[in-house]
């Protein structure tokens, strides 16, 4: 039976602004399952992105808390959060943010070396045999094309074996082709490895491919979509 791996609850998120306090985010509580895909859907400016920065502690909310991996995030100083992110959690974004000075192989290692992994080259090099680029381990991310940039991307976020991964518009900068292509790769990774995947996303047909879907407007959830 499937384990809660990603609550929120009454999260909100108040900023200071010029013309005073800024609600972004009102209220909202979810939870998620092991191996469960969710999409955060809305228009630009509707607390997506903050929602996200939330759920994988990459800021603290003004109230409610996250509870990730068994971890209440709001109760962790910035180094104990940013230890929760490392045993825990991938990323992937719409900018890819690989090191420009490293190749493809070396872009997916970091992380297994940063962990003392004994095994970061082998294990790398199959991931990236896995998601197609067995003929590019040595190239550079400017010799990639975006699509295969994301996919070494992908490659790095799945290596840590995440129990969740978070992607912010990870098609948003590839044509449709090769964002179906991407979107296919990410949930059979999510599939074969049982990773929770929390996207967001303006792409309709890749929100509808999650088991769920949140509809943010305004800093509000207006719409809960399940099978």
């Amino acid at each position: 039976m499937s384990s809660s791996i990603l609550t929120a609850r009454n999260l909100s998120k108040v900023v200071s602004s010029a013309e005073g306090k800024l609600t972004i985010l009102h209220d909202l509580s979810l939870e998620l399952n092991a191996g469960s895909s969710l999409a955060i859907v809305g228009s630009s400016g509707s607390g997506k992105s903050t929602l996200l920065g939330l759920l994988a502690g990459l800021d603290l909310p003004s109230s409610g808390n996250v509870i990730l991996a068994g971890n209440d995030l709001s109760s962790l100083d910035e180094d104990q959060r940013a230890k929760v992110r490392a045993e825990h959690v991938g990323f992937v974004f719409q900018s890819f943010q690989l090191l420009d000075s490293l190749n493809a192989l070396e872009n997916v290692m970091l992380p297994l070396e940063l962990e003392g992994r004994k095994d970061a080259r082998e294990c790398a090099r199959a991931l990236l045999e896995r998601v197609g680029l067995a003929q590019r381990l040595t190239h550079f991310p400017r010799q990639l094309s975006g699509g295969e940039q994301q996919r070494v991307a992908i490659a790095r976020a799945f290596a840590a074996e995440p129990a969740v991964l978070f992607a912010d518009e990870p098609t948003g900068n590839l044509d449709s082709k090769t964002g179906e292509h991407i979107s296919d790769l990410l949930f059979e990774l999510n599939k074969e490895r049982g990773t929770t995947l929390v996207l967001v996303t303006h792409d309709e047909r890749l929100a509808h491919r999650c088991q769920r879907q949140i509809r943010l407007e305004g800093g509000h959830l207006i719409a809960h979509v399940e099978p």
